[in-house]
């Protein structure tokens, strides 16, 4: 019994240390205190997820963005969600295989806005609000993605930060950029069904990779929050969190409540108003 007590103890310890991150990053206190439109403050077809149209409502309320990157076919960087072209084009392919001069052929819905560049995004925030930025990985493009990306993020002239569901993006930005701050990105795959291997599900969910990548921040569902490691990683270590994508207002409030960022869509966060009810803006 006292081996078996031991050996547990020996695992918590070992648990702890392995949740820790990295803490007292400079430019934490500027990414605090913000709302963050998730895709954009993005409303019907008039302004798209992921639109510049979007891009302008958000920083005309003076929220701050997440919104999503993935690497182009000759080295450029697209703002879009999916790997997939369809949901938000209609078009068959993967806009990883698109070059930048292709991305303005792509129209998203039914609103005439095209695909927007990394660039073009950073353009319309001009430094103005914070920004949560996920970088896509397709297969082990990860570390190239990163090379490409943070050269362009230097020139954004307000803070920002890098996350992504894949750790080798975590451990890429640790090594070469450990100025970013950088954070990663999970749920409860183990529930949620993924598909992933079991073992990777596992490590993902409980954080696992925190050992080798120490985040300055996780980003969590927000349902899943009550999650083992990431309350280890906020509560013992310090590591700022972050809660995606927060329908209502009460789910923001608690998010508040919480101290963790809280990423938004689909709602008014002052009155809780969906945004459908909204009297949509032309998009410009």
């Amino acid at each position: 019994m006292k081996t078996l007590v031991i050996l547990l103890l020996l695992l918590a310890a070992a648990c702890l240390l392995i949740w820790k991150g990295r803490t007292g990053h400079p430019l934490r206190p500027q990414l605090d205190g913000w709302l963050y439109a998730h895709r954009g403050y993005h409303c019907g077809p008039a302004a798209p997820e992921n639109s510049r149209a979007a891009f302008r409502r958000a920083v005309e309320r003076g929220f701050g963005a997440e919104f999503d990157v993935h690497l182009l076919a000759d080295g450029g960087l697209a703002v879009l969600h999916d790997c997939s072209l369809e949901r938000m084009t209609g078009a068959q392919g993967d806009v990883e295989d698109l070059t930048t001069a292709q991305l303005a052929d792509y129209t998203l819905g039914q609103s005439g806005e095209t695909i927007p560049t990394l660039q073009q995004a950073l353009d319309i925030f001009a430094g103005r609000v914070p920004l949560i930025i996920e970088l896509k990985t397709r297969g082990n493009n990860g570390a190239a993605l990163c090379k490409a990306g943070c050269p362009v993020l230097d020139r954004y002239g307000g803070p920002y930060c890098i996350e992504s569901f894949d750790p080798r993006v975590v451990l890429w930005l640790k090594r070469h950029r450990p100025d970013i701050l950088r954070g990663q990105l999970s749920c409860d795959f183990l529930r949620q069904r993924s598909g992933l291997p079991l073992g990777q599900a596992f490590g993902i969910t409980y954080l696992l990779t925190n050992l080798f990548t120490r985040p300055d921040f996780v980003a969590y569902q927000f349902r899943d929050r009550r999650n083992l490691a990431f309350q280890a990683c906020r509560r013992l270590w310090g590591v700022a969190g972050a809660v995606w994508t927060l329908q209502s207002k009460a789910e923001l409030d608690a998010a508040r409540a919480e101290g963790l960022w809280p990423i938004f869509e689909g709602f008014d966060p002052e009155t809780g108003a969906p945004l459908e009810a909204e009297q949509q803006a032309p998009a410009v």
